[in-house]
């Protein structure tokens, strides 16, 4: 059997029954594709279930290395994202796609191989989030509505990025909301409870807060189509559900219109509704349970950002910090 028949079932698998999330199953596709494509240069053949069983520690090696390769050969290598450690990054999440690949054909294949398994990549240091700060993340949801001249649009974009900031939703779990979830969230005035899925179809309740509600409220007495229970929340000019590359050219056209860093993308609000909670007290487990984290330990970031945060007061206001500059 070809080894690409063995990726699409794969990936089939993957979508139907571990229920991956779309961007999962699109990385697990350009992951084992690039293998696939490496293995027939190195290999000078079609690829098959038998090479598959019988590769080696160095044929992994050596893919990883060619990976290596095109990361330092990369042109945009040190300008903003394209970091080293993102590239390592990037070749740990392709081994992780290959030893989970090996263990679906080890299960419905009995094709056993352990190489990928026993591969292992340098760690690397968990990037700090760029969250806003407390005024500019507030005056974003008020202003995002100067990018868009149509006023439906405006409104939906407060809207959209008042319950980023909110509620500290992803970007795909908002957009994915329907009129009939904040139906089921028996929202009021005073807030209400929404459910969430969100990564491997993991159902969290977030509160609204009443600030948000009335955001979304005013959305929908403008929303151009009849706002059905089954109707997304968020649509574009042409009446289907909002494209997330809208939403993300809106944010880089704000914040260069303000001037904010290049680092502020919609995700960005979702790290400042986590680090500003911190900052006023909120404990670590609730913001896990809020974010949705299956591990506390992703949670945890965002205690270095506030020992980040604690430092630059201390710089600034404490009289012995001024003493030390001078010395």
């Amino acid at each position: 059997m070809l080894a690409v028949e063995l990726v699409e079932n794969y990936l089939k698998w993957m979508n139907d029954s571990q229920r991956a999330s779309f961007h999962s199953i699109i990385a697990y596709k350009q992951d084992l594709s690039r293998f696939i494509q490496f293995l027939i240069r190195y290999k000078g053949e079609k690829i098959t279930d038998k090479i598959l069983k019988n590769l080696s520690h160095q044929d992994i090696r050596a893919w990883l290395t060619d990976e290596n390769n095109k990361s330092l050969n990369n042109t945009y290598l040190g300008i903003g994202r394209h970091t080293q450690d993102a590239a390592i990054r990037t070749r740990k999440r392709r081994l992780s796609a290959l030893r989970s690949f090996y263990r679906f054909l080890a299960r419905y294949y009995y094709i056993e191989n352990n190489c990928a398994a026993l591969i292992k990549i340098p760690k690397v240091q968990q990037p700090l989030p760029h969250p806003l700060s407390p005024k500019d993340a507030v005056e974003l949801t008020k202003n995002i509505s100067m990018i868009d001249h149509s006023i439906e649009m405006q409104k939906r974009d407060i809207a959209l990025f008042t319950l980023l900031y909110g509620c500290g939703l992803r970007l795909s779990e908002a957009l994915a909301l329907n009129w009939g979830d904040l139906k089921n969230a028996g929202i009021s005035p005073q807030g209400g409870t929404l459910r969430i899925l969100g990564k491997g179809n993991k159902e969290r309740l977030v509160p609204i807060l009443p600030y948000v509600v009335e955001a979304l409220m005013e959305w929908q007495k403008n929303y151009p189509l009849l706002a059905e229970l089954q109707s997304p929340i968020f649509i574009g000019v042409k009446g289907k559900r909002l494209n997330p590359s809208i939403a993300q050219k809106t944010m880089r056209s704000y914040r260069r219109l303000i001037g904010l860093s290049e680092f502020a993308t919609p995700h960005t609000l979702r790290h400042s509704f986590a680090t500003h909670i911190l900052q006023n007290g909120g404990d670590l487990r609730t913001i896990q349970m809020l974010l949705g984290h299956a591990s506390l330990s992703t949670t945890q970031r965002y205690t270095l950002m506030d020992e980040i945060h604690l430092l630059e007061v201390w710089n600034k206001a404490h009289p012995m910090a001024s003493t030390e500059k001078k010395q």
